[in-house]
């Protein structure tokens, strides 16, 4: 399939990502779904879909299947997920708006940065502490999820609470990172 220059692969790896994408709608009803089927299938959708972005960049690499779209693509359906994900769980909630909305924002700014910087002829690729900073928050996400959905003692509020402690922080640093590395966009 082509179009305006972009052609789309219809690769495992691209395949994979327009899984990720297409599992975040029901991500999202089965975590505000209130029912124990629900609440354990979402535990099931959300770990398997957030391995699935380890799995598709491997793959891609492997197999030499980068791709535009891939590119495109694949930080978007991390994003949604996650972000499907922390909306749920201030509806239902399991978190509070503020921390979450300073996720979103993090998101929304270091995504305008890559746009500048595309712009500008760059690329930004994803930096250790961004992918740090993505792997906390699928441990946050995980940690409620596993805590609203088995009976594991009080410890995973104490998890939770810590992964909320460690997403926040790297969100922010990971986030003044890119800022201070693109710097030379803003002069």
């Amino acid at each position: 399939m082509t179009g305006a220059g972009v052609r789309l692969r219809s690769s495992i790896p691209n395949q994979i990502t327009v899984a990720r994408l297409a599992s975040v709608p029901l991500l999202m009803f089965l975590i505000l779904w209130d029912s124990p089927v629900g609440r354990v299938a979402g535990v099931v959708l959300f770990f398997l879909a957030a391995v699935s972005d380890a799995v598709d960049g491997y793959l891609a690499r492997s197999f030499k299947q980068t791709s535009v779209f891939g590119k495109f693509a694949d930080p978007i359906a991390d994003k949604l997920l996650i972000v499907g994900a922390l909306v749920c769980l201030v509806e239902l909630g399991e978190l509070a708006a503020v921390p979450v909305m300073v996720i979103i924002a993090r998101e929304f700014l270091v995504t305008g940065l890559r746009i500048l910087a595309i712009a500008d002829g760059q690329i930004i690729p994803a930096s250790i502490l961004g992918k740090l900073k993505t792997i906390s928050h699928v441990i946050l996400v995980l940690a409620i999820l596993v805590g609203r959905s088995f009976a594991v003692g009080p410890w995973i509020h104490v998890a939770a609470d810590a992964s909320l402690g460690l997403a926040l922080a790297l969100t922010v640093v990971s986030g003044v990172e890119y800022f201070v590395h693109c710097r030379k966009l803003f002069v």
